[in-house]
């Protein structure tokens, strides 16, 4: 009889145990879920498409170099529909899964700047676990027939319990617990060394433990969404963005070469234009357009825009 009421003991132990588990990441997952809504409010933007941009005139595409760098004010206020698909750390091959799924909203004859960073036949993200961590926010935005390697577990826990995949995250449910970092603003009286410190440590991350740093996929998407461009009646132009002084003398002559050879025979097997801004001197000694090395602040989103404006012959009319 004893040995009965162990085993069922035992049993209930068995239930009771991850019923138990169930239920705390249940408790958990609901405070958590405004969480991430706030991490991830940066793609919120995409949720406009088709209510409230219909017929954009001018996009970009691109990583942090396109979400930055990029201020369509001026445009705007001509009566211009614009829209900025860049994401931070986005990869070429997220970019055309975002031009499959909206670039129906591009109107015809209308221009999409594709940046071309040092970085982009590479990756930006420098492990697997900021690859996926990255590759989640597009399961809040993308159809799933678009998103690149979909997981249908991560869009489970992406839409219904988001705890799963918190990490550290976790500790914001816990103030008294979550790590402080303190985080200067790159553009608040910062001086000169600090600026060029700054620059090694992007330097780093871009170039550093990378076994090869033209992908011959990369390169493929690119060209790929060079095509879905041409295809639906959309003018793509390819742009180096503006880099200060401080990055862009880091970068060897060497990788410079094998750069513009690449990105200028993309160019001309396309027939699309490509401007280079990376060293241009009205950017690269000037630290007041620069929210650190490689990326523009306002004033510079705005001073680069009407340069573009003047410059592009594919913006003429806006």
């Amino acid at each position: 009889m004893k040995k009965k009421r162990d085993v069922i003991r035992f049993i209930l132990k068995c239930m009771l145990i991850p019923a138990a588990a169930l239920l705390l990441l249940y408790c958990l997952n609901k405070p958590y879920l405004k969480i991430d809504e706030q991490k991830y409010a940066d793609v919120v933007k995409f949720d406009m498409l088709g209510r409230e941009y219909w017929e954009i005139h001018v996009g970009n595409l691109g990583s942090s170099h396109g979400a930055y760098d990029f201020n369509y004010d001026a445009i705007r206020e001509k009566g211009y529909i614009c829209f900025n698909f860049a994401n931070t750390s986005q990869s070429y091959d997220y970019d055309y899964a975002i031009l499959q799924a909206y670039g129906q909203y591009m109107v015809e004859d209308s221009v999409m700047f594709i940046p071309v960073s040092y970085f982009s036949f590479n990756n930006e993200v420098i492990n697997d676990s900021e690859r996926e961590a990255m590759s989640i926010r597009y399961y809040h935005f993308l159809p799933s027939e678009y998103i690149p390697d979909y997981d249908p577990y991560i869009d489970l826990v992406t839409h219904k319990m988001p705890i799963l995949s918190a990490g550290e995250d976790i500790l914001e449910l816990f103030p008294s617990l979550k790590l402080t970092l303190t985080v200067q603003a790159a553009d608040d009286g910062i001086d000169e060394a600090e600026f060029a410190e700054r620059a090694k440590e992007r330097y780093s991350r871009h170039f550093d433990n990378k076994e090869e740093y033209f992908l011959p996929e990369r390169i493929e998407e690119l060209y790929a969404i060079i095509d879905y461009c041409q295809s639906h009646e959309i003018i793509p132009v390819l742009i180096t963005t503006p880099f200060s002084k401080y990055y862009r003398d880091l970068i060897s002559d060497e990788f410079l070469e094998e750069f513009h050879t690449t990105v200028t025979k993309i160019a001309t097997d396309t027939g699309v234009s490509y401007y280079d801004y990376s060293n241009d001197a009205r950017f690269r000694d000037n630290l007041d357009y620069f929210s650190d090395s490689d990326h523009l602040n306002d004033a510079g989103a705005v001073y680069f825009m009407d340069i573009l404006r003047d410059e592009v012959t594919e913006l003429e009319r806006y």
